[in-house]
């Protein structure tokens, strides 16, 4: 299936700033009835989400003190991600984006009921952060398509890189506040109760979800259209059929490989292993440290979501998502080999930066130039590579550094993405070339 553009131009041959309004505003998805609101919850809902992994991944830290087991929980966190995403992006297509989030939100709560249960009870063990996990990486993988295809029936297609990157910017906001917000609890109330009182994060998203007039039932034109002929996927020939759809595309295609490359390689494996991180860089093991390296990250991705939509920024193209990720590379492996906090913390931030550059450029072009009959899909494919591929990132950075060092095997990894983005930039453009973007 071809998705024509403008003037009826092929979405696989048009230079895709004809989907970039020419001279965009500053925050104009603000604009739009809804989307404070669900920028609102959704940065809350991202922020209990973060709070849980700080309490949880460090309780685990403290219990087990194994990188192999930091890696384990990163392979097993987001492997629905990596089976379930397209099914889930199919699920919104067919149902109801609203309905789904309130689904993952539902989970969220119960995975944060059961881990006050256990460390209530100082009963912990393995197999139940294993379990825990993975029906939290479930609830991510119900939430991620989802969300992305409300926020374009919120503000649109004119608009959608503005709702995009605020979109991110708002969960990036939750993860800033994040480890603030959960160091607090554990300093105010312990574990315990900080995990409980984390479900009530989830409560306002969930909320405002039950009357909020968006999803099918409120579409016109073609999107109404569309809705009516889709249908959830029946099985992994759906799949296969999906993949066929848009592997000619030479934008969805290059913009799924290269997120997914960076994902399968580093992800966010950093994230479980950053106390060990903090001792080597001096922490005295009071947990302050590690919660700053990790705000570090996200409050360089926040101010990119700020100073890119407020300045205008850095309009959706192939070539600067591109450079983003190579300079994101050469960021993460500068962070692994430092042994200075001050630079650490730096790179750290110039992460978060791209990180959330990249991101954000590369699902609003996926978004463009993806049919509205297939989006859900087509969503839920590079949420497949962008947070699903995290799980061989468990293998690559944790497992591995529990054989070579935790310090090596980020910068390794972060060298193996840089040529292998460099390899994808060379085969797009043998391949297809067509002038510079």
């Amino acid at each position: 299936m071809v998705n024509s553009g403008p003037c009826g131009t092929p979405a696989e041959t048009r230079d895709f700033m004809t989907d970039t309004p020419a001279a965009p505003r500053s925050f104009a998805a603000l604009r739009h009835p809804g989307a404070r609101a669900y920028l609102i919850g959704t940065a809350l809902a991202m922020n209990a989400d973060a709070v849980e992994h700080v309490i949880s991944y460090l309780i685990i830290w403290e219990k087990f003190q194994s990188p192999t087991l930091g890696g384990f929980a990163v392979v097993a966190h987001w492997l629905p991600f990596l089976f379930f995403s397209i099914h889930a992006g199919a699920l919104a297509d067919r149902l109801d984006p609203r309905r789904v989030i309130q689904a993952a939100m539902l989970l969220f709560m119960a995975v944060s009921a059961a881990w006050g249960l256990l460390f209530m009870t100082d009963t912990l063990q393995m197999w139940h952060a294993v379990i825990l996990l993975i029906v939290h990486g479930l609830a991510g993988a119900l939430w991620a398509p989802a969300s992305q295809l409300l926020i374009h029936d919120i503000v649109g297609r004119e608009q959608l890189q503005s709702g995009v990157r605020l979109l991110a910017t708002s969960r990036t906001l939750g993860i800033v506040l994040g480890p603030a917000v959960g160091g607090g609890l554990l300093l105010l109330v312990g574990p315990v109760w900080g995990i409980f009182i984390n479900i009530l994060i989830y409560v306002p998203l969930t909320m405002w979800l039950i009357r909020a007039p968006y999803g099918p039932a409120f579409r016109t034109g073609a999107e109404a259209v569309a809705a009516t002929g889709r249908r959830a996927i029946k099985g992994f020939s759906d799949i296969a059929a999906t993949l066929r759809t848009v592997s000619g595309n030479r934008i969805i295609m290059p913009m799924t490989l290269v997120v997914g490359v960076a994902a399968m390689m580093v992800g966010n494996a950093h994230q479980p292993q950053m106390p060990e991180f903090a001792l080597d860089l001096g922490s005295n093991g009071s947990g302050l440290l590690y919660s700053i390296l990790l705000a570090a990250n996200a409050a360089g991705a926040l101010a990119a979501g700020l100073i890119l939509e407020t300045r205008s920024l850095l309009p959706a193209r192939r070539n600067t998502v591109f450079i983003l990720v190579i300079l994101w590379c050469f960021a993460m492996g500068g962070f692994a080999l430092t042994s200075d906090i001050r630079v650490a913390m730096v790179l750290l931030f110039a992460a978060g930066f791209l990180d959330l550059s990249y991101n954000s450029m590369a699902q609003t072009l996926v978004q463009l130039n993806a049919a509205p009959e297939i989006r859900g899909r087509v969503v839920g494919l590079y949420v497949m590579a962008a947070f699903g591929l995290r799980a061989v990132s468990g293998i690559t950075v944790g497992m591995a550094g529990s054989l070579i060092g935790i310090h090596m095997s980020l910068a390794l990894s972060a060298g193996i993405v840089l040529i292998l983005v460099t390899g994808l930039i060379t085969r797009t453009y043998l391949a297809a070339p067509h002038p510079a973007a």
